[in-house]
Parts: C-alpha cells; structure tokens; sequence
C-alpha cells in the first residue's frame, strides 16, 4: 500500500487522552498543559540496539522502543503523557510487520496510560524507531533529576540486574540454554523490557533524592548519577540483586559473570539515591506499586569515586557507556 494508506492504517490503531485536543491525522497534535512537563528523545536501529531475527513478531520491537523511552521518564518519577514515533521503515519490511511494531506500541501504551499521540513514517536503508515521550507533574519539585543525592543517603536500585545481558547471550548461542532453568524469562528481559514508571514515582513520593534508569549498566549509569550530583559511590557488588540464571549464563558465554551483570545494559531498573530513614518507606512503596523488589546495594559517599566492590577484595572499574551488540560483535 501507499505511505498515505499505511499511516491511516497507523492511525486507526492510536487512542486519546484527557490532554490531547488534536491527534494524528493533522500536522501538529495539540495537548492541554498540565503543571510541568518532562520531554526525553530515545532512539532503537536495527543491529544496535536489537536485532529483527530474534523476534517471531515485530510487535516485540515496537515495545522495546517504547519500554526504552518510557524508562527515561520513570527516572524522573513522574506520570507518562504522550509519545511521538518516527519509524524508518527499509524495503524488506512488508505493511504487515510495520503494523505489528505499531501494535506492540499501542499495546504497551495501554499498559502504562501512555497515548500514542502522533510521529511519522518514512523509507530509511534500516529498520530504526525514534521516540519522543512527554511526562507530566504536578509541580517541578516533583521531578527526581540525577542531580541531588547527598553523602549518607543509601543507594538502592529496583528489581533484578543481569537478565537483557544474559537474555542477549542465550540469543546469540542457544545451547547456553542448558545452563538455567527458565531461559524464556532472561530472553524477554533483552527483547521487551519493562518501564518502572510506578515504582519511579513511588520513589519520587517517597524522598528520592536522584534516580537513573540502568540502560548502559549498573557500573557505568552510577558514574553518571554521581557525576550530576557531585558524588562519590560506593557499590556492593555482592548486594546487587541478580536475575536467577544470569551470572551461570554469563560464566559460560565467557568471562565472569557476575561483573557482565553489574557491567551489562537494557535491564531499564531504576538506581536512586535516599536518606537512610526513608529507605523501609520506599521499599514498600515500590512494591506495592509494582510488585517489585527495593535493595540497598550501597551508599552515597563524599568526593567524586564511585568503588564497586566484588568478592575477594576485588574492585570493578566503572564504564561509562556500554553497548551490548557491539560488544558481542567483538567476541
């Protein structure tokens, strides 16, 4: 079909909101305000950031480039607005599958009261989604920046680290499969990661002081978090809460497993920093709001290190970025 026929097709499948006044279908969508706003920009390209062959449906490609955008904003604490979605659509993608990848999106954005306000569709020698997600607060003293924690405050993070980089390992070699019990659960933490945007604002609610979502790894994500806030870090590698089967994955993909998992990206948890006193009040706030875990895996120190201490006195110097598929490609 035509780009014209394929974007109304898009169209047909996109809800509303309370905010939106004028969607899709026009040439700018038009949102009431409401208090402040945050805006963040997010980009996935095929053999990146994920790789087609690894999904039967590509709606699974449409949840990851949302889940990856949203996961910004749960960082911030605050509640999901709009979204806008530019997909460079390549030859070899049919209008069905391109409808799956906006399928997946829709169905994500129900999940998390996010509306699918608008974007645009054009040819591109590769498959690549960009978003831009807007979040919404109250007042700007309700957005958690990664600028604000404070020596003595407890470090913690939500969840489980390991899974997306043990996910992506089981990918790339099947019979590592042998290695844990539920290789299913680890591939879908890489392939269709979720957005904490519940325990985000439980978080936010409940004093955090900074707070980043752990897309480029535990170890390099605490560097930019004590950056910002002028910081040093301690980590306790051996506190950090791991997915079962990840380090046993990661063991024998090579290397050790357990320093893959605080160095592995695409888990999109959250790392905060709060005052000691309100750490038992945020446990469980998070896990009432999200059924998760809250673990203190450190503290905030004075000066600008951030130490990340494994078992046997060893130390695990912090990256600053990491990039799962091109380090697999390296191997």
């Amino acid at each position: 079909m035509g780009e014209f026929e394929l974007l109304s097709r898009v169209r047909d499948r996109l809800g509303g909101g309370e905010r939106l006044l004028l969607g899709s279908g026009d040439d700018a969508s038009v949102t009431l305000p409401a208090g402040v706003t945050a805006t963040s920009v997010d980009a996935v390209v095929d053999g990146v950031h994920f790789r087609r062959a690894d999904y039967r449906r590509l709606d699974g490609v449409g949840r990851k480039a949302l889940a990856a955008a949203l996961s910004d904003l749960a960082a911030m604490g605050v509640e999901s607005g709009e979204a806008y979605v530019a997909i460079g659509v390549p030859a070899d993608l049919d209008d069905d599958e391109c409808l799956e990848i906006v399928d997946g999106m829709v169905a994500l954005s129900a999940e998390t009261g996010t509306v699918l306000a608008g974007g645009d569709i054009v040819s591109s020698p590769v498959l690549f989604l960009s978003v831009t997600v807007v979040g919404h607060a109250a007042s700007a003293e309700a957005f958690v920046s990664r600028a604000g924690a404070r020596p003595e405050d407890s470090l913690v993070v939500t969840g489980e680290l390991g899974g997306a980089a043990a996910g992506l390992a089981l990918l790339a070699d099947p019979k590592l499969e042998d290695r844990v019990a539920d290789p299913a659960r680890l591939r879908v933490r890489q392939l269709e990661p979720q957005p904490r945007l519940a325990a985000g604002h439980a978080l936010a609610e409940a004093g955090a002081t900074a707070m980043i979502d752990l897309s480029d790894g535990l170890a390099g994500d605490a560097v930019h978090l004590g950056e910002q806030s002028g910081v040093g870090l301690r980590i306790d590698g051996e506190a950090v809460p791991l997915a079962t089967g990840a380090i046993e994955v990661l063991d024998a993909a090579g290397g050790d497993g357990l320093q893959r998992c605080l160095e592995g990206g695409e888990d999109y948890e959250l790392l905060a920093t709060i005052p000691a006193a309100r750490f038992d009040r945020a446990r469980e706030a998070v896990n009432a709001a999200e059924g998760i875990a809250l673990t203190a895996i450190g503290e905030v120190l004075g000066g600008d290190e951030v130490e990340v201490r494994l078992p046997g006195g060893r130390r695990l110097k912090p990256v600053r970025g990491f990039d799962q598929l091109a380090r697999l490609a390296r191997q």
